[in-house]
């Protein structure tokens, strides 16, 4: 028998080392909720959770970004709204002034008024804006009368995935056609009947012309919304994808500890039989 090497008790303590590295990982699991604590837990499953992590990052932000852009296409849709109303009591005036039952004092007032309604058009468009973009005409205030050029929201992960509004919009009285109307309403003299009753058509294609500027932008709100819905499923789906890699299993886990909590004990039993062996060498030296 030997005692300057106790064989047994070193096997044990390499073993309870063991073990007990392997109960610290499991705590850090247990606490942490994660099954992946670092990449030596599991290389590349931690790869692929990062990048699904990164992917559902990614959507969250385009998500955001397409609710932004259906909040943009709401206001210039509101605001249209109202400049179409603006047009079709423009048109009502006119038809008041075209018939001659009516005054010219009754037409000078009408002048006044499809004036006023003309100019607050004009306000209409100067000033919708979103985030201090116009929406309605190259840009905010009176001498933005050119045409707004499309809008691109960015809906997804790579530089293609945009969806963008029509170009062109300009949604003033140059815009639609009414610069006639705006110059004989500012004149002193009163409409003629006949003159009013030629406005009419130039009315409605400023009307047809406005619908369609419109209809293009609820067209972009749904494209908008069809892409939201589609993404938070995506989001949804990927996030789950990465939960099962990432994330622990609570029971399995649990199962995991109290296996190796008791080995521990066992463990450390085991070093102190190991070394209460040496002690029976001294009756050989009694």
């Amino acid at each position: 028998m030997r005692i300057n090497t106790n064989t047994a008790s070193l096997m044990a303590q390499e073993a309870n080392t063991n073990t007990n590295k392997k109960l610290t990982t499991s705590l850090e699991k247990l606490s942490s909720g994660l099954r992946i604590n670092k990449a030596s837990d599991d290389a590349s499953g931690l790869a692929i959770a990062d990048k699904l992590r990164t992917q559902a990052s990614s959507l969250g932000q385009s998500i955001s970004n397409g609710n932004s852009a259906v909040s943009l296409t709401q206001i210039a849709d509101k605001a249209m709204a109202e400049q179409s109303n603006i047009l079709d009591t423009v048109k009502t005036k006119l038809i008041q002034a075209s018939t001659d039952t009516t005054s010219d004092e009754g037409r000078k007032s009408i002048e006044k008024d499809i004036k006023k309604l003309l100019e607050q058009l004009n306000n209409i468009a100067s000033q919708t804006n979103y985030n201090g973009t116009a929406l309605l005409q190259a840009d905010m205030g009176p001498a933005g009368t050119g045409a707004r050029t499309s809008l691109t929201f960015q809906m997804g992960e790579t530089a293609n995935d945009t969806i963008a509004t029509t170009a062109g919009v300009q949604a003033n009285t140059s815009g639609l056609g009414l610069t006639n109307i705006v110059t004989e309403v500012s004149n002193s003299t009163a409409v003629a009947a006949g003159t009013a009753r030629g406005y009419l058509t130039t009315v409605d294609s400023a009307i047809d012309k406005l619908n369609s500027w419109r209809a293009d932008y609820g067209s972009t709100q749904n494209q908008l919304e069809s892409a939201i819905r589609n993404q938070m499923t995506q989001q949804t789906n990927i996030k789950a994808a990465e939960s099962v890699i990432r994330d622990v299993d609570y029971a399995q886990e649990s199962a995991t500890f109290n296996k190796q909590n008791i080995i521990s004990q066992a463990g450390t039993f085991a070093m102190s039989q190991a070394n209460n062996v040496q002690q029976n060498i001294l009756r050989l030296l009694q």
